[in-house]
């Protein structure tokens, strides 16, 4: 019985981490965003190690995957399940953190792909933590399933493919598209609200300043509010958090004016998309206006979308000698619509038609 538990935790162990690593890795960009969230003020306040997230999702998801691989063929697995005990340990800590303060709303463990909740997710890694306690106690069980010679090429040959995809898509796109903005998608139809679908609760808080001390009051408590008390601020807060569409948050904005409903219905319409025009990549912006005047050619409106301030589109399009207009959008949906920064899409009346890699302009079919 317990050999037959120490193989099923080291198959269901192993190939977890294979597929939850794999999904990431085909995805690093985003794995970073997420890890940014961690980093950030609100959560862990560590700034410092923002620039390195990219790096640090790298490591993180080839590890989870030539971890699992390890696991399954038995290689050096007292190092492997000490390994996999310290690494979902961490994880671990990370989902509690972010359900119990409520900070992070998605761990991102399986990128775009599968979205959990933060209790979702730290249930899901008690149970993980679980069976590997199982392998940790069992590990003389885990033997080898090839010789020495084998299990060296199958671990370093899992290491090379993870490192050539990595390279691939950040120089490219991602593999399979799990986000809402994949081709075939219609973004008015992903902002659509079903009939009959849950609403959210929202209660009203307002915060007065009562001898000093900012009180919280809600609806029911405003008729004791003492007269004496100043008004400081009012907030939301969400009792029971209704549908939210694929889609939302997603502007076209230009001079305070919203454009979207009249730019997504033309029919051919060139978008790029650079959501922070400080890091945008040099080589990508300077291959813009020269697409930009063929597609014009071809019948094409062409716009760009960006969270940047006015002044740095100035700036860009003098650098750059940038000739079609700039509407605003929320950066993280600008980054949600496509990692690479620049990144061309060709919409439809709505529809995604194509999207591509500012490395792989050739490939557009205007």
């Amino acid at each position: 019985m317990k050999n037959v538990l120490t193989q099923f935790s080291r198959i269901f162990v192993g190939l977890l981490f294979i597929i939850s690593g794999l999904i990431k890795l085909n995805d690093p960009v985003g794995f970073s965003y997420k890890l940014d969230e961690y980093f950030s003020e609100p959560v862990f306040n560590m700034p410092i190690l923002v620039p390195l997230t990219l790096g640090l999702a790298l490591f993180l998801v080839i590890l989870e995957v030539v971890l699992g691989v390890m696991l399954l063929i038995g290689y050096k697995s007292k190092f492997t399940i000490w390994s996999l005990l310290l690494m979902i340990g961490f994880f671990t800590f990370l989902t509690f953190y972010s359900a119990y303060f409520d900070v992070v709303k998605d761990c991102g463990c399986f990128g775009d792909a599968l979205h959990l909740t933060p209790w979702q997710s730290f249930t899901k890694d008690i149970v993980l933590l679980f069976f590997i306690l199982l392998l940790f106690i069992n590990k003389d069980l885990v033997k080898p399933l090839f010789q020495n010679s084998v299990q060296n090429i199958i671990t370093y040959a899992s290491i090379i493919l993870c490192m050539f995809m990595a390279v691939w898509v950040l120089n490219h796109l991602p593999i399979i598209d799990f986000r809402p903005y994949q081709v075939g998608a219609n973004i008015q139809k992903g902002m659509e609200i079903p009939d009959g679908a849950p609403k959210s609760v929202v209660e009203m808080i307002f915060i007065y300043n009562v001898n000093g001390v900012d009180t919280e009051f809600t609806e029911k408590d405003l008729m004791a509010i003492p007269e004496a008390a100043t008004f400081v601020d009012r907030k939301d807060k969400v009792i029971t958090k209704g549908y939210v569409p694929p889609i939302h948050d997603f502007t076209m904005v230009k001079e305070d004016s919203d454009y979207k409903e009249e730019l997504l219905q033309e029919p051919k319409l060139l978008m790029f998309v650079t959501y922070d025009l400080a890091n945008s990549e040099e080589g990508g912006m300077q291959k813009l206006e020269k697409l930009n005047q063929e597609a014009k050619a071809k019948g094409y409106k062409v716009i760009a979308m960006t969270a940047s301030s006015p002044k740095l589109i100035t700036e860009a399009q003098k650098k750059y000698g940038l000739t079609f207009d700039f509407y605003f959008c929320d950066a993280t949906t600008l980054k949600t619509i496509e990692r690479a920064n620049p990144s061309i899409v060709v919409l439809e009346k709505g529809t995604i038609k194509q999207k591509v890699h500012y490395n792989d302009i050739k490939k557009l079919d205007l």
